[in-house]
């Protein structure tokens, strides 16, 4: 009987981790974040309102080029692991890790919003959808131009005996054009230099403030969230 008790308490307890861990995850708390702002098209921004907007990428400046894919973006990450053992146990070792971020327009029904995400401080929180993978390993050769990136990081494919290593990358990105949901600040500013095909004076812009960052998200399912009664 103790050893059924103990069985029910471990399993318990592997659940209750798993669902808060689901819960507490960033994907989740970037969704309920969003879930809490009202969805607006953007000329009936207040300032200094809370506000979510749903809409097309467009760029402010020179676009990323994604390390692998070659897409033109305004945000990527990617990351390069070695799939490593410990006795009986495995796990992926992270060898490069990279991100970058840059200004960028929201596009809806014409009107143009700006987002300003900043580093440093850190006034955003993001989460990206995986737009591209590519593993190599045992019996699974890696493709040049898998080959060609990894080099780029002086990251050879083959172990000292010339087996392949495990090795995978994956790529998340803000392309230009594809679909996204920001929230934030509402504000309006005056504009200093003109902006091709946009001819107002004022642009609206998504910002953090107190205790709300800037939320950023190309999760299909933040479009389609209704905003939660507080």
């Amino acid at each position: 009987m103790s050893t059924l008790i103990a069985i029910a308490i471990i399993v318990s307890a592997a659940v209750i981790i798993g669902v808060l861990s689901f819960y507490f995850g960033k994907k989740q708390s970037v969704l309920r974040r969003l879930s809490k702002l009202k969805d607006k098209d953007i000329l009936q921004f207040r300032t200094n309102e809370p506000a979510k907007v749903t809409g097309k990428v467009l760029h402010v400046h020179q676009p990323f080029v994604a390390p692998f894919s070659k897409r033109q973006c305004v945000a990527y990450e990617f990351k390069i692991q070695q799939k490593k053992s410990s006795g009986k146990n495995s796990y992926w070792k992270t060898l490069v890790k990279e991100n970058n971020i840059q200004d960028f327009f929201v596009e809806k029904k014409g009107d143009m919003v700006m987002v300003k995400p900043i580093t440093a401080p850190l006034n955003f929180d993001i989460y990206l959808v995986e737009d591209k993978t590519i593993t190599s390993g045992f019996l699974n050769n890696p493709s040049p131009e898998f080959k060609k990136l990894l080099s780029k990081f002086s990251i050879s494919s083959e172990t000292y005996f010339g087996f392949n290593k495990t090795l995978r990358y994956s790529e998340r990105i803000l392309e230009i054009g594809e679909t996204v949901t920001v929230g934030g600040i509402a504000k309006w500013k005056n504009l200093d230099t003109t902006i091709v095909g946009y001819n107002y004076s004022k642009i609206a812009t998504l910002e953090s403030g107190g205790k709300q960052n800037i939320i950023i998200t190309d999760l299909p399912e933040a479009k389609t969230i209704k905003r939660k009664r507080m």
